[in-house]
């Protein structure tokens, strides 16, 4: 008599009870509700940098476009680089307003990736 192992059989007899599934580390430790908190705020952190950025370069975006400044959209996003520049939108002074607009806020966009990027690992780190 052969028994065939079927789908949800165990393969080794115990009679203790199952253990919950707790997430690990690769080494092997639990992750704790600090780990957790850590790593959820690293990812806002992330993601308002991220958004910041976009706001930026979409308003870049519509000033190298021409876009219609009557338009609330524009107006919206115009509103939101004003406040997100960190005093770069007047840093370089080119011939073109265009390109001044560019790089003055693509600049500062490149400001908030790399910050929000640095201060993320900084508090994912400091939660483990």
């Amino acid at each position: 008599m052969t028994d065939t192992p079927e789908p949800g059989d165990r393969l080794v007899a115990s009679s203790a009870p199952p253990r919950p599934h707790r997430p690990a580390h690769p080494g092997g430790r639990p992750v704790t509700v600090r780990q957790r908190a850590a790593t959820t705020l690293a990812g806002l952190v992330r993601l308002a940098s991220r958004v910041a950025a976009l706001a930026l370069l979409l308003h870049a975006l519509f000033t190298v476009f021409r876009a219609n400044p009557g338009n609330v959209w524009y107006q919206f996003v115009e509103l939101l680089a004003a406040w997100l520049s960190l005093g770069l939108a007047n840093l370089f002074q080119l011939a073109d307003p265009r390109w001044t607009a560019l790089v003055n806020y693509g600049l500062a966009a490149l400001v908030w990736l790399i910050a929000g990027s640095a201060l993320a690992g900084l508090i994912r780190r400091a939660g483990s």
